[in-house]
């Protein structure tokens, strides 16, 4: 009985050990693979704009944008916008 309880954790170890190795060999060969799922950073294009608030640039066309007299601003959030339509910002 012993012998075979033995046996099948010497199996259980060398079945980890071999699975380990594989996946360190996997791991390798990943990283030394070149990405093709990755795709190159996209530039945002626009006009960027300052929030008057918080000091965020935005681009102008994704931007919230609020009238206060003859002033007009662009802001990156709500919050922003209505801070400085209540005048806690200048």
């Amino acid at each position: 009985m012993v012998i075979i309880v033995r046996l099948f954790l010497f199996l259980l170890l060398a079945l980890m050990a071999v699975r380990s190795l594989m996946r360190f060999v996997a791991g390798i060969a990943a990283g030394a693979a070149p990405e093709r799922t990755q795709r190159p950073p996209q530039q945002v294009m626009g006009h960027m704009v300052k929030d008057p608030v918080c000091g965020t640039y935005v681009v102008e066309g994704q931007a919230l944008t609020a009238v206060r007299g003859e002033q007009k601003a662009w802001f990156c959030s709500p919050r922003c916008q209505a801070a400085w339509l209540q005048g806690k910002a200048s």
